[in-house]
């Protein structure tokens, strides 16, 4: 019987080698396309003044872009403990258990019985025990590469998984400090609007007393207290928004709404002295929606070919061994008996008349394809329009700070002379209500200006694909 198994083995190594050495795949081999992109980001191509550099502002670890420590903690938390990040995690598990399912029809299928009796029978009482041992294989030829084509569409869906997991990590950190700067703007908000309240508290007190001396009017302590007022009703709506701000990234880190601490003020907090976008064909490797989009369109290419295979016969080798060990006391000589057997056997399938099935399936494996190019293409332009996007809002949003800092600190004059106009009695209150009024406008519109700044600098980062390498 040994003898037997082992030519049965013999065997199906052999037809296994021929099946790896001599099939082929039908269907295209993918090729990435050439799909034309820029020479140049827009903002650079329109300055010729300024040269392309290879570095990329993305090619930093998010630690070294924001290095305010609490802000590091939070991010740390989230890439922990966020219920996307981890389901992204789950779905990687699940597509690489999914290569190695397709990829099992590459081998042999075997599987074993036994089976064991025994007892007494007859006159003389006689004793047996019998053990019966199985295997059956089945084994099918991939001679035109259909599940090596399946297994090629599982791995790019693994890979497409990793990208996809890659851009909740790219989106996560964004989010985690978009929203920590947007607390800080909030903050800052409310500190000015503390302050002003401060200030007009001192100038109601300061009206009263001159109307006590008959050196103002009743008109202008109204009017002192409307801007008090004005200050005051802002408190509840930015304490409001500073809650909501903070709940939303407590659910980001994967927690309950809690508050959030804070490290350095808005005002305090770096920004880069500059940020190159680098070359505009690293952004193909570096955002991970253009991997995934691209591994997509391995995965449908590789079902193109699948369809084709179809159209081929199936060949599957089938083969059986075992054999069945005894003794029973009816042999004097009690020694045990043994019977081999083994069978081999092929079968062909070819399909001859499906209904339109087979071509209906092919074409709609081509179109499938197709409609992957396309958002191939599509995710690749709007990679650059979010690059171009991100530029010129970094760059404009920091004229607009710096030209909003000049008109602040103007009107800050301009009020620091009309109180001492006012104080000289060459001019009513309304002159220096108007100009209080303006300050407090000017000053809130820069809070929120340098919060802008600051949500512009993530945006970029992440839109040149920062970020999820590190």
């Amino acid at each position: 019987m040994a003898q037997n198994l082992s030519r049965f083995s013999k065997l199906l190594f052999g037809v296994l080698a021929f099946s790896f050495l001599s099939g082929c795949k039908v269907g295209p081999n993918y090729y990435r396309p050439d799909v034309q992109t820029p020479a140049a980001y827009r903002e650079l191509a329109e300055n010729p003044q300024v040269q392309a550099q290879a570095a990329s502002y993305a090619d930093l670890p998010w630690w070294e872009v924001f290095k305010d420590p609490k802000l590091q903690d939070l991010i740390r938390t989230a890439l922990k403990q966020n219920y996307d990040f981890k389901r992204a995690t789950e779905r990687i598990e699940a597509a690489r258990a999914q290569v190695a399912i397709t990829r099992s029809s590459l081998f042999p299928q075997i599987s074993g019985q036994a089976n064991f009796t025994g007892g007494k029978e007859g006159t003389f009482q006689t004793t047996f025990n019998f053990l019966n041992l199985t295997a059956d294989a089945a084994f099918q030829l991939d001679l035109f590469g259909r599940i090596r084509r399946a297994t090629e569409a599982a791995r790019a869906e693994l890979l497409a998984t990793e990208a996809a997991r890659q851009t909740v990590v790219l989106t996560l950190v964004s989010d985690v400090a978009s929203d920590y700067f947007a607390l800080l703007q909030l903050d800052l908000e409310l500190q000015i609007t503390h302050d002003t309240i401060n200030a007009q508290i001192e100038s109601v007190k300061l009206t009263k007393f001159r109307v006590d001396h008959g050196v103002a009017t009743k008109l202008d302590v109204l009017q002192a207290q409307q801007t008090l007022d004005t200050a005051n009703a802002s408190v509840p709506d930015l304490e409001r928004q500073i809650a909501q701000e903070e709940n939303a990234i407590s659910i980001l880190l994967g927690d309950y709404p809690h508050a959030i601490t804070r490290g350095a003020p808005l005002v305090e907090q770096p920004l880069p002295p500059e940020v190159p976008p680098g070359l505009p064909s690293s952004l193909l490797e570096r955002r991970p929606d253009i991997r995934q989009a691209e591994q997509n369109l391995i995965v449908a290419n590789a079902e193109v070919g699948v369809a084709k295979a179809q159209f081929f016969p199936q060949i599957e080798l089938t083969g059986s061994g075992g054999g069945a060990f005894g003794r029973s006391s009816a042999f004097s000589n009690l020694m045990s008996s043994q019977i081999g057997i083994y069978s081999y056997g092929a079968q062909v399938s070819q399909p001859i008349f499906t209904g339109g099935a087979l071509t209906g399936n092919l074409k709609l494996a081509k179109s499938q394809y197709r409609q992957a190019l396309i958002s191939y293409t599509q995710a690749i332009q709007q990679a650059f329009g979010d690059v171009s996007d991100s530029l010129i809002g970094y760059e404009k949003l920091h004229q607009v700070r710096l030209r909003q800092q000049d008109t602040v600190a103007d009107l800050a004059e301009s009020v620091r002379l009309s109180n001492m106009r006012y104080r000289g009695g060459t001019t009513t209150y309304l002159e220096v209500l108007d100009g209080q009024r303006a300050l407090f406008s000017a000053q809130i519109t820069l809070a929120q200006n340098q919060g802008a700044e600051y949500q512009s600098l993530v945006s970029l980062y992440r839109a040149l694909g920062g970020g999820w390498q590190h």
